[in-house]
């Protein structure tokens, strides 16, 4: 993971530029993932990535379009945007999303989910420029977990409406259809105000990093070389304008399975690292969870979220 900024100076800090989520702090980035002799280390996971060219051929009369920072968030240690779901209304209470490593809380442990949580937490509205538009406020923590995900929904005071009244901006969409192999993306990064972008290289059944496992993981093509401060930054489809995941962690030193250092896992049990690569975690699953007035129900029919 890549670690919050702040947390970059704790030994136990999870995140980072590579192998834990990406987080930023008030200094430099660290990740969550770092152990392993890489020696050990198979050379491929068999059957985990789908090969980009095998996708390519279907997705290149796609017409891309600039992906801008209108709509992300900075928070004090992380990156995040706000978000809506593919029905919400515009009187809607508008979502914040970021990961589950950046809640001013610490890291959530294994297994542990939060649901409904006070908090006050701020967050700097940007515009499309990157320049500041406003300062919104959390009305409480909706959803929080680093368990098979590592996401983080803040309800906000404010509606979606009166954010576009008051600002002119309107909140990124969730997909939710599963993101596809070969898909140009881009990334921007509301804490460093800088817009990474490359393609989907893969999917990783499981990603393993420190304490934390997260499953069906996106893997990037190296050209997005996210560093820690990028947490939470939304994953963003440039032919659609649409969130298809949440950047999370990346493998910073060639460790095996360590904080800053996340390994892929096939279903045999044989590990994968790759120095250098950054990853993320899939987004089309939480609208099911989110039902009128944007209220969470993870016992809604096709809500696969983790449940506390």
């Amino acid at each position: 993971m890549r670690k919050p900024l702040a947390a970059a100076f704790c030994a136990l800090a999870i995140a980072g530029a590579g192998a834990a989520p990406a987080t930023a702090a008030d200094a430099a980035p660290t990740g969550v993932g770092k152990a392993a002799d890489t020696g050990e280390v198979t050379s491929a996971v068999s059957g985990v990535a789908t090969s980009v060219e095998q996708t390519l051929s279907g997705l290149r009369g796609r017409q891309t379009k600039a992906v801008n920072f209108a709509g992300t968030v900075a928070l004090s240690n992380c990156s995040g945007s706000v978000v809506r779901m593919p029905d919400s209304e515009a009187d809607d209470p508008a979502l914040v999303m970021t990961n589950g490593h950046c809640l001013e809380s610490g890291f959530p442990g294994p297994g542990e989910v939060l649901v409904d949580k006070a908090s006050s937490r701020t967050f700097t509205l940007l515009n499309a420029s990157g320049s500041r538009a406003a300062t919104l406020r959390a009305a409480k923590l909706a959803y929080g977990t680093m368990t098979d995900t590592d996401v983080a929904l803040y309800q906000l005071t404010t509606t979606y409406a009166q954010i576009k009244s008051s600002y002119n901006i309107n909140a990124l969409t969730l997909n939710d259809s599963h993101p596809v192999a070969g898909t140009a993306i881009s990334i921007p990064s509301g804490y460093w105000k800088r817009i990474y972008s490359c393609t989907i290289d893969g999917f990783v059944p499981t990603l393993k990093e420190g304490d934390w496992t997260w499953k069906d993981s996106v893997r990037y093509t190296s050209a997005c070389n996210t560093i820690g401060g990028t947490s939470g930054s939304p994953v963003v489809d440039q032919a659609t304008n649409k969130v298809v995941a949440i950047n999370n962690t990346g493998n910073e030193d060639g460790e095996r399975c360590t904080v800053n250092n996340p390994c892929e896992v096939d279903a045999n049990g044989n590990v994968t690292v790759r120095k250098g690569i950054n990853y993320a975690q899939e987004t089309y699953g939480i609208p099911a969870c989110f039902g009128i007035d944007n209220k969470l129900d993870l016992s809604a029919s096709g809500c696969t979220l983790p449940k506390p």
